[in-house]
């Protein structure tokens, strides 16, 4: 019941923080939330809301967030407005109510809060874009489950600054001979 709550306070909060944002809505949403969570485990060792993730078209989402919306939207704590946004339609989560924080840590709610301010400016479409430049869901096919430890593998190429740190710490942990 508390990844439940977690992620009923979160949809709440981030709805909330981008109630005002024309280019809020479900996919925007998910995003805010996959990056959080990802950024949470790579920093605190554990995801915010405890979700399992999925490859989906338009990057990752949690598998949980459909069935909570359903229960959210029953309790009377939240809507899905279809908006019109040039030549789509929008579905906007609105909630009904104010967040409860108290089950987040501070680092918790900074983490979320950083993602919105990232996101707020793109479309639902450059925020999905920048979902599929992780590893996760770039290693994963449509349906499959995406690792949150994949947050610690990039496509990038190391940089010359990279591979020496490595190499610092490789030989102070004994692991070069």
């Amino acid at each position: 019941m508390r990844k439940e709550k977690k992620m009923t306070e979160l949809v709440i909060y981030i709805s909330k923080k981008l109630s005002n944002d024309k280019y809020f809505g479900q996919v925007k949403l998910n995003k805010v939330i996959f990056f959080s969570d990802f950024t949470a485990y790579g920093r605190l060792g554990h995801t915010i809301t405890g979700a399992d993730y999925q490859h989906l078209g338009e990057g990752p989402a949690a598998r949980s967030i459909v069935p909570i919306q359903r229960r959210m939207q029953q309790a009377g704590i939240l809507v899905i407005e279809p908006r019109s946004l040039y030549a789509y339609t929008q579905d906007r989560p609105v909630s009904l109510r104010d967040p409860d924080l108290s089950c987040f840590t501070g680092e918790e709610v900074a983490i979320v809060d950083a993602w919105i301010d990232r996101l707020r400016p793109m479309t639902a479409k450059q925020a999905s874009n920048l979902s599929h430049d992780t590893f996760g869901w770039r290693s994963t096919k449509n349906g499959e489950t995406i690792d949150p430890r994949s947050v610690f593998i990039s496509w990038r190429k190391p940089s010359a600054a990279d591979i020496e740190r490595g190499q610092e710490l490789a030989k102070e942990h004994g692991l070069l001979v």
